[in-house]
C-alpha cells in the first residue's frame, strides 16, 4: 500500500488489515487468539485496555482538532432543553419557554464570534447536542464558519445537531477525556442556563481556574437571576467555604453584546 506521508519502510498495518481477510477459514484463523489486536474490539473492551482507550480519545480529536488548524476555542455550555424561540411553546414547563431566550442569545453570540474568528481562534465549541449547544453550533453556521460539536454516547438515544461541522464532530464514551477537550483551548467560557450537566462543567471549569490548574480566561454567565435562584454564590463566600475574590472569577450578562465587551477587555 502506498502512503507518501510515510516517514519509515515498514510494512502499513492497513495492509496486514486487508491481507487477513483472505487467509484460509481454519480453526486456528477463526480463534480470537489469532485476530490482529488492533482490530479485536473484544480485546479492545477488556477492562485492563481501559488505558489505551482513555490515550485513543484524548489523541484522536486532538490530532483530527490539530490537523484542521484549531488554535483556540470559545465554549458554550447549556441546558439541551431550552427550546428555540419560534417553538417555545413546546417546552415542558413555562421556565424553559420563557429561557428560549437565551438560545437566541447564544445563537447570535456564537455568530458574531464566528466572523471576528479566522478559522483557527475563537472556534465555538459546543457538546454537539440540542438546545443551547445547537444554538451556538448553528450561530457559526449563519456567519458561514465552522465549529466544534463534543458528543458523548448517553443510555437515551442522542444525535449530534445538524449544524455542527461534520470534520469536528467527535463522539466520546469517557466524560472525563470531553471534559478535557472542552478545556485545552478554551479562550473563554461561557454558560448559559441549565441542568446537571451544565452545573458540572461549570464548577470542573471554575475549580480549575481557582486552583490554579488552568489559567484565568473569561466566564460568563448568561442569566443573572437564573444563576442566583439556584446558587448563593454569596453564601459560599460568607461561609468561607470559598474566598471573596472567588467571586470575580465569573461575569453575569444577559446578551451576547455583554459577553463580547467581557471578553474583548480580558485580551
Amino acid at each position: 500500500m502506498k502512503d507518501d506521508n510515510r516517514k519509515h519502510p515498514m510494512r502499513h498495518s492497513r495492509q496486514d488489515m486487508e491481507e487477513v481477510k483472505q487467509i484460509p477459514d481454519t480453526p486456528q484463523t477463526r480463534s480470537p487468539a489469532y485476530e490482529l489486536a488492533f482490530t479485536d474490539n473484544d480485546f479492545m473492551c477488556r477492562d485492563e485496555l481501559r488505558p489505551v482507550r482513555l490515550q485513543l480519545e484524548l489523541l484522536k480529536p486532538q490530532m483530527m482538532m490539530d490537523e484542521a488548524g484549531i488554535e483556540s476555542t470559545i465554549v458554550l455550555f447549556g441546558g439541551a432543553r431550552i427550546p428555540e424561540p419560534a417553538k417555545k411553546d413546546t417546552a415542558r414547563t413555562q421556565t424553559l419557554s420563557d429561557l428560549s431566550k437565551y438560545y437566541e442569545e447564544a445563537r447570535r453570540f456564537a455568530q458574531i464570534m464566528t466572523e471576528r474568528s479566522d478559522g483557527k481562534n475563537n472556534v465555538i465549541c459546543t457538546g454537539g447536542g440540542p438546545g443551547v449547544m445547537e444554538a451556538g453550533n448553528r450561530g457559526a453556521i449563519d456567519a458561514g464558519g465552522r465549529s466544534i460539536g463534543l458528543n458523548i454516547v448517553l443510555p437515551h438515544e442522542q444525535a449530534p445537531n445538524e449544524y455542527v461541522s461534520p470534520e469536528l464532530c467527535f463522539n466520546f464514551h469517557y466524560f472525563a477525556i470531553r471534559k478535557m477537550h472542552f478545556l485545552m483551548r478554551a479562550s473563554a467560557v461561557t454558560v448559559f442556563p441549565g441542568g446537571f450537566g451544565t452545573l458540572d462543567e461549570t464548577f470542573e471549569a471554575l475549580t480549575l481556574i481557582q486552583t490554579g490548574r488552568m489559567k484565568r480566561v473569561p466566564f460568563v454567565l448568561f442569566g443573572e437571576k437564573f444563576w442566583r435562584s439556584i446558587i448563593n454564590w454569596e453564601a459560599l463566600s460568607d461561609a468561607g467555604t470559598i474566598a471573596a475574590e472567588d467571586l470575580d472569577l465569573f461575569h453575569f450578562v444577559e446578551t451576547a453584546e455583554e459577553a463580547i465587551a467581557i471578553i474583548d477587555a480580558h485580551q
